[in-house]
């Protein structure tokens, strides 16, 4: 496996994976994560090309087939993030964290979460992982503090869909990153 980052040519791969979640996966869940884009389409897909031109989505790629995808900012989104949460800690805040279905339980979301912090620890001094996770999800909820993840609060407008907000301390920074895939040289983030 390898880890890429992704290009704007990838937004269909992207778009495809968040179906494969939806079908495969979260329809047979309680919950109504993703049931519909969030809040239009268009507006959803937006956001997804807005983070592969702005360079900040990878790929796990299984050779031709892409395993798993996440975003990663430096910045918070302030809607999602409130101050009072410590918002000017440096961080980094994880968006869209997909392992395809076939893909699951290998344990790529924790390694690509855990890969992120220690990348961005190194890179910016950031001290805490931070995601907003689907409100409903609560299957979700448990996985995050499955591996390590604490609700710390919850976005103040409540029609946000994902506004369970969740954060972890960047792991211990090891030189060199020990992943299941290959790293690319380039940076993280730009």
């Amino acid at each position: 496996m390898r880890l890429t980052r992704a290009h704007q040519g990838h937004l269909q791969l992207i778009l495809d994976l968040i179906d494969d979640a939806v079908d495969r996966r979260l329809r047979h869940l309680d919950t109504d994560q993703w049931e519909k884009p969030w809040p239009t389409r268009e507006e959803r897909d937006a956001r997804v090309l807005r983070g592969l031109s702005g360079g900040k989505t990878w790929i796990v790629w299984d050779g031709p087939i892409a395993a798993a995808t996440v975003t990663i900012a430096k910045q918070p989104n302030p809607e999602v993030w409130p101050a009072g949460l410590g918002r000017d800690d440096p961080s980094v805040y994880v968006h869209r964290l997909i392992t395809k279905t076939a893909y699951r339980g290998r344990g790529l979301g924790a390694s690509l979460i855990d890969w992120a912090g220690r990348q961005s620890g190194g890179q910016y001094g950031a001290r805490w992982i931070r995601i907003d996770v689907w409100t409903t999800n609560t299957n979700l909820h448990s996985y995050y503090r499955s591996i390590g993840f604490v609700l710390v609060g919850f976005c103040e407008d409540p029609d946000y869909p994902s506004g369970a907000l969740f954060q972890k301390p960047v792991p211990a920074w090891e030189a060199p990153v020990s992943l299941p895939w290959a790293v690319p040289e380039d940076t993280l983030l730009r």
